[in-house]
């Protein structure tokens, strides 16, 4: 009989109160509730470590070692368990060279399509070439300079691991007496030994010549053999010169331009067989970057344009900007921009062969004078960071380089050669850089003679199957060429979601974490119905999800609950979605029902003017012209890839952030933004993590615990003591434990299996000394205010007015759960995000603040957003202007002003389709924002009960 249930008895992880719940095989199951109120706790770090921990454990040692062996988690038992795959928001690779089109391995089977039915053309003249034949390879020989001394060798082994025994000795047996292995002249008399593990070259040295005038049949004999060994291949080694390898089967005959055989290997741009040289295949170069030597073109020179002579300058290169101005008379007062382009030069690029005589003064105050031809800020800084050794140093000049494209390749990562071979007349960069659905459509289009018809049938077929799961789960947009790293949590996880699909697997439990984030309302029917098409494959889908249409969906539903943290841990509501809107208590339920709804505030009439963005145009924008009103409420949605993020990340917080926090970072492509004097300053709350490492913290981050490390040193007990502030740090010696050194666990390396952390033997867990504990306020040591809950330490510290404060945001925000010292590393991106809000909201307001926020409502309930949207409204009304990116309805229905991007994502998108009130846009007939949001606005306030 096949089990029909997954069962779990009695889980205990974190805050689970001893859940029992029965879940349904082969069946869509969504996981929701409160932030904190254990969701992740039964699904991840219960049912997906249990799957995985069971996986790993029926291995050998030896595969062992290579796995993470996870912990067993507290739990009674759990029935019915699948192997367990988790599909979680984790970035899918930091490393330059991972792209969409690798991680999905997509490009792997492009690279197998164009050595199998690529055509080849010459890379300097672009005509479609053919083999050379043996003739054409001899001539070119033959016009080497008369003496010059060389060997003809055929290259029978080329990169392939192996020992080669027996090529080796049947050469012997065919009576030749030398090969090159690896770069190397070898005689074949001598034992070769070659280890198996690493890569090899073979060359078989044919002919020893010396070009003569009567050479010629010699070295046509010689050149047939080594065509007829190496199937057609010929490399000629020239004395203390370079190698030629020529080819009879791809050769211009205008230019002789050989090309390499053509094999997947020679397309992949993390070897060296077709890599640019320049580049190494990044298709990139850190230099320096004008733009950011001049971050802000309003300021004059003279008032430190020029950032990096204006901090800390020296006298020498105050005297050399004078020099410049006097030469070539120029207004160092005037603002940058209103400097003509070549007088800009005189100081980036230098003076050419022109001296200037620089006046400065020394280390020791004395007047010297030095007439020089100046290289420019450019080169100057280009010369130290080549010649420097310090690391500091290099650091320093990074801050003013960025990655531009290959001059070689032009970023296209590749050699010429294989650059040169096309399909369906584009090369396989040219292919890369079409979105997933222009890929699509030129598959489709795709035109193939009846021989590459039946070679590349099925290499086209999978290409666009992979494809089509991408632009199933809603990444239709990203071209195959975006850089892995650039990629939202969400976005990775929809690409490891697709690969999944593209894997056909059967009987598994798939384990997502909000697979809906950073989804337009338009693009969540393919998603959830990629999610069916898992469950009709044999598997169980398991999401933890806030979606609203996702929970509708869903064959079944567990809500947990009723609170977060201590409060949380039980199943509230399991069953259909109407199963648990019939369920008292439920939160979930009460919003499903439509008992309980997001209000929508009054609208905010006053006018405080706009500010505007003009020429918007980096990336898919379209150079558009965007206003934004000053003091409001501000919501930028559109369709995913539409270029939200670009508009508000790239250009307006990097533009603003240059201008008003003097920072140093290079903004999208713009002509100017308008109106920004209104502000003091510009904060993005990201959702990047508060801290690195555990020592990070909600306390640390938000200055909390200064506070509280001040109150502890005022203690009688303390001050007896002379215990200072910096006693209670444990990240500096004198009060934490040193054995650990303030982490409170002690972390084992263990040769087979990950590094174990224990508990500190010494202070076992607590960071401090038994010196430091003994301090009390209230009869609680600083290490059990760290074990403190937000909520307990609100009440515990409820008549110390610096800390109450603190904590108050903390808790206004919906962080009541969270412990006061719980590590950095082990927050959620919306956790993160809702403590560096909670930190600025504790500081004093100036109400010229505009605040940025990337989908704030990511990981958030219905309650939660409810609670966010109401701190997101204060500051606003304090005076400030708050701009968000969101997708969600309840959002962007509160806003005062919402900008549409749009139509499409990708190249189709990047223009502006809608701007005003919400009813507005609803009205709008071309937003796809507009249309959701028609329905969400004629929604009542809240149904009866």
């Amino acid at each position: 009989m096949p089990v029909e249930e997954l069962v779990v008895h009695g889980a205990r992880e974190h805050n689970l109160k001893d859940v029992t719940v029965r879940l349904p095989r082969n069946a869509l199951i969504c996981i929701t509730g409160l932030s904190g109120s254990g969701k992740s706790s039964l699904a991840f770090d219960t049912i997906y470590a249990e799957g995985q921990r069971r996986y790993v454990e029926s291995l050998s040692a030896y595969a062992r070692q290579f796995l993470q062996m996870m912990e067993k988690p507290d739990v009674d038992s759990i029935d019915g368990l699948s192997p367990a795959i988790s599909i979680d928001q984790k970035t899918t690779s930091r490393n330059p060279r991972s792209t969409v089109g690798t991680v999905t391995e997509i490009y792997d089977y492009l690279r197998l399509l164009y050595a199998r039915v690529g055509r080849p053309h010459c890379p300097v003249c672009g005509r479609p070439i053919a083999g050379q034949s043996l003739d054409q390879i001899v001539e070119q020989i033959l016009a080497l300079p008369e003496g010059t001394r060389f060997t003809v060798n055929a290259p029978i082994v080329r990169d392939r691991k192996g020992e080669f025994r027996d090529v080796l000795e049947e050469l012997r047996r065919d009576g030749f007496t030398r090969v090159k292995v690896d770069g190397e002249q070898r005689l074949l008399e001598e034992e070769i030994v070659l280890d198996k593990k690493f890569k090899h070259a073979i060359e078989v040295v044919v002919d020893r010549l010396v070009m003569k005038p009567d050479l010629r049949q010699r070295l046509t004999q010689s050149v047939e053999t080594a065509t007829a060994l190496a199937e057609g291949l010929v490399a000629v080694d020239v004395i203390d010169g370079d190698s030629l390898l020529f080819s009879e089967n791809f050769a211009c005959p205008e230019h002789g331009v050989s090309l390499p055989e053509l094999e997947p290997r020679i397309f992949s741009f993390n070897a060296p067989h077709g890599a640019c040289p320049r580049c190494t295949g990044l298709g990139a170069q850190l230099e320096i970057d004008p733009d950011m030597l001049v971050p802000d073109t309003s300021v004059s020179i003279a008032d430190g344009a020029l950032v990096p002579w204006s901090v800390g300058s020296s006298s020498f290169y105050e005297g050399v900007i004078q020099a410049i101005a006097e030469r070539y008379e120029i207004d160092i007062d005037l603002p940058w921009r209103d400097l003509g382009e070549e007088q800009q030069n005189r100081f980036l690029h230098g003076t050419g062969g022109d001296r200037i005589l620089v006046q400065y003064r020394n280390r020791m105050g004395r007047k010297r004078q030095y007439a020089m031809a100046f290289e420019g800020i450019v080169r100057n800084l280009e010369r130290r960071y080549r010649e420097t050794d310090s690391a500091q140093q290099r650091e320093r000049i990074e801050e003013y380089m960025s990655f531009r494209p290959c001059p070689d390749c032009g970023g296209a990562r590749l050699k010429p050669a294989v650059l040169a071979v096309t399909v369906g007349g584009r090369s396989i960069h040219e292919f890369t850089r079409l979105s997933v659905e222009g890929a699509l459509r030129f598959l489709g289009e795709l035109e193939l003679t009846p021989t590459e018809e039946l070679i590349g049938r099925r290499i086209v077929k999978e290409i666009r199957e992979r494809l089509t799961f991408l632009s199933d789960v809603g990444v239709g947009y990203l071209q195959l060429d975006r850089a892995a790293k650039t990629l939202s949590g969400g976005e990775a996880q929809r690409l490891r979601l697709a690969t999944q699909i593209g894997s056909q697997l059967v009987g598994v439990l798939y384990i997502l974490d909000e697979p809906s984030i950073g989804l337009h309302q338009r693009d969540n029917d393919r998603l959830i119905a990629t999610l069916e098409r898992l469950k009709a494959l044999g598997n169980t889908v398991l999401v933890v999800e806030h979606d609203e249409q996702m929970m509708r969906t869903a064959d079944w539903i567990v809500d947990m609950g009723p609170g977060a943290g201590e409060h949380g841990g039980h199943v509230v509501a399991e069953g259909t979605a109407q199963d648990v809107m019939q369920t008292a208590g439920s939160v979930t339920g009460e919003f499903l029902s439509g008992r309980r709804r997001i209000a929508v505030p009054p609208r905010r009439e006053d006018d405080r003017g706009v500010f505007t963005v003009r020429g918007a145009a980096q990336h898919n924008l379209k150079g558009i012209d965007v206003e934004f009103p000053v003091g409001k409420f501000v919501c930028v949605t559109g369709v995913s890839g539409s270029g939200k993020s670009t508009l508000v990340n790239e250009i307006v917080y990097k533009a603003l952030a240059n201008r008003l926090n003097k920072m140093r970072v290079k903004p999208g492509e713009h002509d100017d933004v308008e109106g920004i004097e209104v502000f003091d300053k510009v904060i993005d709350i990201d959702q990047t993590p508060i801290g690195r490492t555990p020592r990070s913290n909600p306390a640390t981050y938000t200055d909390l615990f200064t506070h509280v490390r001040e109150l502890y040193s005022l203690t009688p007990e303390a001050k007896v003591r002379g215990y200072k502030p910096g006693r209670f740090s444990f990240n500096v010696r004198g009060g934490r434990c040193e054995t650990c050194k303030g982490d409170g666990q002690i972390k084992i390396e263990m040769h087979f299996l990950p590094d174990v952390y224990v508990p500190c033997e010494t202070c076992h867990g607590r960071r401090y000394n038994k010196e430091t504990l003994e301090v009390r306020f209230k009869g609680k040591s600083i290490a059990d205010v760290l074990e403190m809950s937000v909520e307990e330490a609100l009440a515990f510290f409820a008549r110390i007015p610096k800390i109450r404060r603190r904590l108050q945001t903390l808790h206004d925000v919906g962080l009541d759960y969270i412990r006061l010292g719980q590590p950095a590393t082990t927050l959620s991106g919306g956790e993160a995000q809702r403590v560096k809000l909670a930190s600025e909201l504790s500081k004093v307001a100036t109400g010229r603040t505009l605040y940025i926020l990337d989908e704030p409502t990511t990981g958030l309930h219905f309650a939660d957003i409810e609670k966010l949207l109401e701190v997101l409204q204060r500051l606003v009304d304090s005076g400030n202007t708050v701009l968000v990116i969101e997708h969600n309805l309840d959002v962007i229905k509160q806003a005062d002003w919402v900008v549409d991007l749009g139509p499409e994502g990708g190249e189709e998108g990047g223009e502006l389709i809608a701007a005003g009130t919400p009813e507005e846009v609803a009205a709008v007939e071309g937003s796809y924002t507009g249309r959701f949001l028609r329905n969400v606005l004629a929604q009542p306030a809240a149904a009866a009960a």
